[in-house]
């Protein structure tokens, strides 16, 4: 009787578990996994005013550095980092007003021939798009010589070459190379003018070794850097006196001994002279490698002839003298050179000098 009445309720039972059972199945089903598991929601702390301040003055650092390396970088086009390195090498730390030094180095002026005369065809804008064209090229060959420009004067360059490491030799050495190189940059520059139809430029180099003043000077709010002394003023000459002697390069004797110039290069001598702003006269030389080698060898083979006529000269022995030239001039007749030394001493023979005439050309 008894499981008569519960057989009905326990079928009620499991009926009402089992519709319990769908329905917890399809509701966890549809439960997305970022709706089982939620994420916890992070409130970022607030930004202190120190760390503001911290970071403007990093970026206010950052901004200062970049400034000083540009002022750095435009600084060296104005002062050459040799100078800066040369006073280094003296103990100096800094470019202070009225700072000395003395050395020896080699110096090189370079400039055009017949400027004046070229400047006045061009206009103002002109003749500044030529001139840097021109420095352009000129500025490698010296400092991949182990040299660098001290100043522009017009169309002028002035150069210096104090290899910090090396030796006089190497300086001397340094500054001819350069000379060459320039003669050889020249060549390039006039085919690239040929082909704008430009006219060709030639160029004019004196060449000294010996002792100079490096400095600074100035005033409190304008200084510069400076190379003064008696070689600087040897050098300048001989640059000036290229066009006279119609050549190229003009060396002294004490450039070409500092040198060894026996050993690496060509040249003969041009006259033994007294340069303006100086008593002792000097010899000059020419160098010669950049020409062509025919040409070398017409001017060797006369420069032993040449250097005994003007020894001839030098000790007034006119006949002498003038046989030793005229020789020359028949080895090669079309050396402007021998042309010189030979009016020389016929002028020379006419004139009264002085008892202590030294054979020495004032030019």
């Amino acid at each position: 009787m008894l499981e008569q009445v519960l057989q009905p309720f326990t079928l009620f039972l499991l009926a009402v578990l089992a519709v319990y059972t769908v329905l917890l199945i399809i509701l966890l089903r549809r439960l997305s996994p970022a709706e089982k598991v939620a994420k916890p929601f992070i409130i970022p702390p607030p930004r202190s005013l120190e760390d503001e301040q911290t970071e403007q003055t990093i970026q206010r650092f950052k901004d200062k550095a970049d400034e000083a390396m540009r002022l750095n970088q435009t600084f060296r086009k104005f002062v050459p980092k040799q100078f800066v390195d040369h006073f280094a090498k003296h103990g100096s730390s800094s470019l202070e007003l009225g700072r000395a030094d003395e050395d020896e180095l080699a110096i090189l002026f370079c400039d055009i021939r017949g400027f004046t005369g070229l400047s006045e065809l061009m206009s103002p804008q002109e003749l500044m798009n030529f001139l840097n064209s021109y420095f352009l090229r000129m500025n490698d060959p010296i400092h991949q010589n182990g040299g660098f420009i001290d100043k522009f004067i017009g169309d002028a360059i002035m150069a210096l070459f104090d290899r910090p490491n090396g030796e006089n030799r190497d300086k001397a050495q340094d500054a001819i190379r350069a000379a060459l190189d320039l003669r050889y940059a020249i060549s390039i520059y006039n085919q690239h003018r040929s082909n704008s139809k430009y006219p060709p430029i030639n160029i004019g180099i004196g060449i000294h070794f010996g002792p100079v003043i490096i400095g600074t000077v100035g005033s409190d709010d304008r200084m510069d850097t400076t190379v003064i002394g008696d070689s600087v003023n040897i050098a300048y000459r001989l640059e000036a006196l290229a066009p006279f002697y119609q050549s190229d390069i003009v060396v002294s004797a004490k450039a070409l001994e500092v040198a060894e110039a026996e050993q690496h290069f060509n040249y003969r001598i041009l006259d033994w002279v007294r340069v303006k702003g100086r008593k002792s006269p000097i010899e000059i030389y020419e160098i010669i490698d950049h020409m062509p080698t025919s040409v070398q060898r017409q001017k060797l083979a006369n420069a032993d002839l040449i250097a005994k006529g003007i020894t001839s000269r030098t000790l007034q022995q006119w006949p002498q003298a003038l046989d030793y030239f005229h020789q020359a001039l028949v080895i090669n007749p079309d050396d402007n050179l021998v042309v010189h030394h030979i009016k020389q001493c016929e002028l020379l023979q006419k004139s009264v000098l002085p008892p202590n005439w030294d054979g020495a050309l004032i030019l």
